[in-house]
């Protein structure tokens, strides 16, 4: 094998065994607003006042003039080169006022499985993680800001939290010993809390066809940190039969294609067939793409895992994924050897709600005026021929002693009585007394009673 074969073969096992990075968000900065109570840094002159019975550090970058300034029982502020802080009176600076102090929020309250507190080092446009992938798996590299404070909760979990390698304060950490070192120490105290053990080992994923994230067991805390801000409820999907993929906590709108792939099957180049080859098009517009391998389902035994690919629609388009889902068949019918790939199924969701309400609300009322205009059809001759519905006309002849309508009995006295009729005078011809045609309805049930009477 030349020089150049050997280079190139080092870059492909460099490839192969590089992890993917998960970087830490939040901080404990002076001077971000989010850090405080009212959503802004503390005023000019105004009284700072942060939590007493909380450990925690915190990075100043400027200075500041404060007339009241309350520190923690145990915990520090870094300063950095020119930062500093110096006794003003309360209101001297325009803006300030005497009102309450700013306080700093709970430093608590960062969860080591809140995805939201999370961000992949490098995820193309495009390309989202489901859920419980959003927290770094057991073969991601960890990095926490270097240049900002930080705390981060380690709470209760069923199993220790293990990744590939961390990075913070300036050191990397790949070894249990080193890391266990530091996490004792003042500064490790300060940036981790909790009960929960955190563990790295240099596990590399050397599998091209990729490795299984690991966070099926932490999934449940992963799911509550993350529904913790909508009080634990998932939203409303906005479509008809969504779909929970493997990984996610919510339900989603769009398609989910499963891949049964064999042992020449790239993760990589799979991934980034989809994204150069479909999700480009402007049919597919709108779709975002989620690929990885999880555990295959144990009542299929033809193999442990298998490739999920999630087509999430976030716009109010509809009908885009399943397109997608059936491109990506398709692709897998024709290329389907040259890419590993032995088998391939999908799921997809219904319309979106609220598509097609209009129409069907006026298609329901269409169909019920004509069900009843035929049921009027087909009783109105049955009922006359039966006797039960019967019209007479004014001129017709109206045997002696027959009802002239309904008489409601509560009325049916003497004195309502129908007056006799006046009689025709001379000069009137007949013909004008049918000159108006009228029909009346003969109850059956009330006729009897009123011809004896």
């Amino acid at each position: 094998m030349g020089a150049l074969g050997r280079v190139l073969l080092w870059l492909q096992l460099c490839a192969l065994t590089q992890a993917a990075s998960k970087l830490w968000v939040p901080n404990t900065d002076f001077e971000v607003a989010a850090n405080w109570s009212q959503n802004r840094t503390p005023c000019e002159g105004g009284a700072v006042e942060f939590p007493a019975d909380k450990m925690l550090s915190v990075l100043v970058r400027e200075s500041h003039a404060v007339s009241d300034l309350l520190l923690p029982l145990d915990g520090e502020l870094v300063l950095a080169s020119g930062a500093g802080f110096g006794i003003s009176d309360a209101g001297s600076h325009w803006g300030c006022g005497a009102g309450n102090p700013a306080v700093f929020r709970d430093p608590d309250r960062f969860s080591w499985y809140d995805p939201h507190l999370w961000r992949p080092g490098d995820e193309a446009p495009g390309l989202f993680s489901v859920d419980a992938e959003r927290v770094p798996c057991r073969h991601d590299d960890v990095v926490f800001p270097p240049s900002a404070s930080f705390r981060v909760g380690l709470g209760p979990g069923a199993g220790p939290v293990r990744v590939r390698s961390i990075s913070a304060l300036g050191r990397t950490f790949t070894s249990d010993e080193d890391l266990a070192a530091f996490l004792a120490s003042r500064a490790g105290r300060l940036g981790f809390h909790g009960p929960g053990v955190l563990s790295v080992g240099p596990e590399d994923c050397a599998d091209p066809s990729g490795c299984v994230c690991g966070n099926a067991e932490a999934q449940p805390r992963i799911c509550a940190a993350l529904l913790q801000p909508l009080g634990g409820r998932c939203p409303q999907a906005a479509c008809h039969g969504a779909l929970r993929p493997q990984g996610q906590c919510c339900d989603l709108c769009g398609a989910v294609v499963l891949l049964t792939h064999g042992p020449s099957f790239d993760l990589e180049r799979y991934r980034a067939r989809v994204l150069s080859t479909f999700l480009g098009l402007p049919q597919y517009q709108g779709l975002q793409v989620a690929v990885s391998k999880v555990p295959r389902s144990p009542r299929l035994r033809e193999a442990d895992t298998e490739i999920q690919v999630v087509l999430a629609e976030m716009g109010p388009e509809t009908g885009g994924a399943g397109r997608l889902a059936r491109a990506l068949l398709a692709d897998v019918a024709e290329h389907g050897e040259a890419l590993g790939v032995l088998a391939a199924t999908m799921r997809e969701s219904g319309a979106h709600v609220g598509v097609g309400s209009a129409a069907g609300l006026a298609g329901g009322v269409a169909a019920s005026l004509l069900l009843a205009l035929l049921v009027l059809l087909v009783a109105l001759p049955l009922l006359r021929r039966a006797g039960r519905l019967r019209w007479r006309r004014r001129e017709e002849e109206v045997p002696a002693g027959a009802p002239l309508g309904f008489h409601n009995p509560v009325f049916d006295v003497a004195a309502s009585k129908e007056p006799p009729r006046p009689r025709l005078l001379s000069g009137t011809p007949k013909a004008a007394t049918g000159s108006t045609s009228h029909s009346y309805f003969v109850n059956p049930l009330f006729a009897g009673a009123e011809a004896e009477a």
